[in-house]
């Protein structure tokens, strides 16, 4: 195979020499041009910890792609931090940066006719772009996740980003002081790395493992973790390897390896954010995937990891006691898994597990036969409420059933205000609206105010639901991606304050107890609120954005 397939059209031959000329301006040599021409699409930012050290990490890729033969040129894409932005305006950018960041690596990779390409990602939406934008091309290319934060340390208990949150609500109820809560917020974060529980960063990156987009192995392994260089600079042969094998991201992509991802975040407790991305990532790549099917596999896969914000432990503890690598191994000893499906080391997911190694005594992965929970966490309800679906993660502890009077809001800092406000009481059922995808835009994340909830000692007794989305920290009865949205006339809109609503996680049903008559004349009554931004990105994204029971894509209008 000719591994420049693609980039000796754009530096050999005479009507080249132009190019040529161009790229040794900047230091490429004629053997650096004669090699294939590998891109690192890096989504380094400063101004969070979880892409912080990435371009450490991006200069161990090039070298190891120098190594084994390959020209690297790196490039840069946008990120955006949902953990700052939680609770304000600019998290609506969040979920709209996925889409950019997909766009941006599509587009270089194309514009620059790369013959392969490494994703080099950290936080949460990065993730899901980078192989979606793999999807989309089918070039040989791979994600290698920057890897998690280590745990903080406060008064003697591991503690994460997702203690801060719920110690603002504590803070709120005066259950904590100010400078307890300063001095939870000075050391939370203690480096660089993605948020440390197996929230939405930690759940894409095993889903990575997992569905074969990246080596077993490499993503698990903490950010600041000396070994990190290592696997960055192995990243060269595993590039090389799949440019010389010819395998592309739709080899992997199969069907089964999509269960097999959800089975990962499934077994690990991980985020709800799970099932927009890989809904994403299927459509890219052409498989058939439908929000039912994380239903279906969660049920038959069971809870063994006891990760947080549900369980114990955090993601480097994980690593520690064998990885994923371990899990899948067990998994696949309980035929949870296929075994089959290819990974980008050229090698299947079953030969990839036998290398398992558990540590002794290691209490983070349980026994096959002793599960946390005999079912995985995600659930999908669905009722007269939400009847393309809702997502909720069900990891052990969450009442299974709830009814209570709704109390409407029409934003997410309406709600907060109400829960820091304590006009929120036991029994609530708080709805959130205009936060889907196309009504916020961009789908917000909820961390602030179910955070709040649970620090102000009613995660116990209040649900929430919303068209929004939540956080992989997030945990409690909470359903988000409720669809259709609001903005699109979903049966949300039709709620109002005092409609008794009722969750019934075993019946797997979510629906306000009014006639369908009264719903419909509801709706059909109902007008939806003027966009928030006419023009630019987020009208743009507006425009062409899907339902979240799609995996909230963009698609250009027929």
């Amino acid at each position: 195979m000719d591994l420049k397939h693609r980039s000796r059209g754009i530096t050999d031959g005479r009507d080249r020499a132009g190019a040529r000329a161009m790229f040794k301006a900047i230091g490429f040599t004629d053997a650096d041009l004669r090699r294939p021409l590998i891109g690192v699409a890096n989504t380094w930012i400063e101004t969070m910890p979880c892409n912080f050290h990435l371009r450490r990490l991006a200069e161990k890729v090039k070298e190891g792609i120098r190594a084994a033969g390959g020209t690297p040129m790196e490039f840069n894409t946008i990120a955006i931090s949902d953990g700052e932005t939680m609770g304000t305006e600019g998290m609506r950018a969040s979920l709209v940066s996925r889409e950019v960041i997909a766009d941006s690596i599509e587009l270089v990779c194309r514009g620059q006719l790369f013959d392969a390409v490494v994703c080099v990602v950290g936080c949460d939406k990065t993730i899901p772009a980078a192989a979606m934008a793999l999807a989309r091309m089918d070039l040989p290319g791979f994600v290698l996740y920057g890897g998690t934060i280590a745990a903080g340390s406060y008064r003697g208990k591991d503690v994460t980003i997702q203690d801060v949150f719920e110690a603002v609500g504590a803070n709120a109820a005066g259950k904590i002081t100010d400078k307890e809560l300063h001095e939870l917020e000075d050391v939370a974060c203690p480096g660089a790395g993605a948020c440390g529980g197996q929230y939405t960063a930690n759940t894409m990156s095993t889903v990575m493992e997992m569905i074969g987009l990246s080596p077993m192995g490499f993503n698990s392994v903490p950010a600041m973790d000396p070994q990190k260089d290592k696997v960055a600079f192995d990243c060269g042969k595993v590039v090389m390897n799949l440019l010389q094998k010819g395998i592309k991201p739709r080899d992997i992509l199969t069907r089964e390896a999509f269960e097999n991802a959800i089975a990962g975040v499934a077994a690990t407790g991980g985020s709800t954010n799970s099932v927009l991305h890989l809904l994403a990532i299927s459509r890219e790549a052409g498989v058939a995937l439908e929000i039912d099917d994380f239903q279906t596999v969660s049920e038959r896969t069971p809870l063994l990891a006891d990760l947080k914000p549900s369980g114990r432990f955090v993601a480097a503890d994980m690593h520690r006691a064998g990885g994923v690598r371990l899990l899948t191994q067990r998994l696949l000893r309980g035929k949870h898994l296929h075994p089959k499906p290819l990974t980008v080391t050229g090698h299947s997911l079953g030969t990839e597990s036998e290398s398992a190694v558990e540590t002794p005594g290691q209490e983070v992965i349980v026994p096959l036969e002793k599960p946390l929970k005999a079912t995985g966490g995600l659930v999908v309800l669905k009722g007269n409420l939400a009847p393309e679906g809702c997502v909720a993660k069900i990891s052990g502890h969450e009442r299974l059933e709830h009814r209570g009077p709704a109390r409407v809001f029409e934003s997410e800092e309406d709600a907060m205000a109400a829960v820091t406000g304590k006009k929120i009481q036991a029994g609530d059922v708080v709805v959130i609206r205009n936060e889907g995808p196309k009504g916020g835009p961009g789908m917000r994340e909820m961390l602030s105010v179910t955070g709040a909830i649970v620090g102000e000692g009613l995660g116990g007794s209040v649900a929430l639901l919303t068209d929004g989305r939540f956080s992989g920290a997030t945990h409690g009865l909470m359903a988000g991606h409720v669809s259709p949205e609001a903005a699109l006339g979903g049966p949300i809109c039709g709620v109002r304050d005092g409609d008794m609503i009722r969750f019934d996680v075993r019946k797997r049903v979510l629906e306000v107890e009014i006639s369908d008559e009264v719903l419909r004349q509801r709706m059909a009554a109902w007008k939806a609120p003027q966009p928030r931004y006419p023009t630019g990105v987020f009208a743009k994204y507006a425009a062409l954005v899907s339902s979240a029971s799609q995996g909230a894509i963009t698609t250009p209008r027929s």
